[in-house]
């Protein structure tokens, strides 16, 4: 190993997924990469390892002596509630999410199910299944209130796109640092505030301490009879059982759930059978091998370099 590439271990259970997002890596000319699939692999290639990008990573090994030459961790995800609560990871490892890649997949997922919703199409494809000629008009999403719970990178590109619907865009944070992004702001305290006059409730938050089952029975009944729901965040930012007991007294339109607190989701879950809950197999922001390590390569040299890294991970803030 040259002073100027670290060895880097590539890891994902999916094997077929390893090798490409390491010949990826290979190909922007960085040649002291491994690929790994399996627990025996990771310990083959772990000494020496001074780099990890993984998904779904045994972690346990980060506390070993095996894993001693260790000094940062990439995330394949955004979502890193499970690293965080993992506290055999070494703080001497730095933590990175990827950031700035998903907005475009989510939002694009987001507006198709409002469209869908705001259009009726579940009545159009029912007509065309019966060879009814049914016209009718349609709602608009214009003028339309839409909260987005969470302005990073995904949420900010939900309100640009909802600019361009001509829809009143309403924003909660916890930071607050891209409050002018939206026409009302909200802080973490005023979420009876937030929801009570919204028609979509889009949810893209990090899972941390605070937010754990935030959306739940009162909230829910704060909201609009006639709202919709829709969730790209985490599973567990809902409280599951009270979202069903709440959408199956007639209260809310329409749920659109990408993330479950269990996923997959068991087969005999009731939501699967919810006629107004539409449900996705946690598919709204895939990570790209070609996005992914293009993020990381950019970062890699940054950490070469002795750079700020993007995406850092702040461990008591969870995200």
């Amino acid at each position: 190993m040259s002073a100027s590439e670290p060895n880097i271990l590539v890891f994902s259970p999916e094997q077929t997924e390893a090798k490409a997002y390491a010949k990826c890596i290979r190909d922007y000319g960085f040649t002291s990469v491994r690929a790994a699939a399996t627990l025996e692999e990771v310990e083959r290639y772990l000494p020496g390892t001074e780099v990890i990008l993984g998904w779904k990573f045994p972690t346990q090994l980060l506390n070993t002596p095996i894993a001693s030459s260790v000094r940062w961790f990439q995330s394949m995800g955004a979502g890193v509630d499970d690293l965080i609560a993992d506290h055999s990871i070494p703080k001497s490892i730095t933590l990175t999410r990827i950031v700035n890649q998903f907005g475009g997949y989510i939002s694009e997922y987001v507006f198709t199910f409002l469209l869908d919703i705001v259009k009726d199409g579940s009545r159009m494809r029912q007509s065309q299944k019966e060879q009814r000629w049914d016209p009718f008009i349609s709602e608009s999403l214009a003028g339309k209130t839409i909260g987005v719970a969470g302005l990073g990178s995904i949420g900010a590109e939900i309100v640009r796109k909802a600019r361009a619907f001509d829809m009143n865009v309403q924003g909660l944070s916890f930071s607050g640092e891209k409050a002018q992004l939206v026409d009302c702001h909200f802080a973490s305290d005023q979420w009876g505030e937030f929801v009570k006059d919204l028609d979509y409730l889009v949810i893209t938050l990090p899972l941390t301490d605070a937010t754990y089952q935030i959306i739940n029975r009162n909230l829910l009944l704060a909201m609009k009879p006639n709202a919709c729901l829709i969730n790209v965040g985490r599973g567990a930012l809902i409280a599951e059982e009270e979202l069903i007991s709440v959408m199956q007294s007639g209260h809310l339109q329409a749920a659109v759930l990408d993330v479950f607190e269990i996923e997959p989701l068991p087969k005999e879950h009731v939501i699967w059978s919810m006629p107004n809950v539409y449900v996705t197999s946690h598919l709204s922001g895939p990570s790209t091998a070609d996005g992914v390590s293009n993020f990381f390569v950019e970062n890699l040299k940054r950490f070469l370099n002795e750079q700020p890294l993007h995406g850092l991970v702040d461990r008591k803030r969870g995200y």
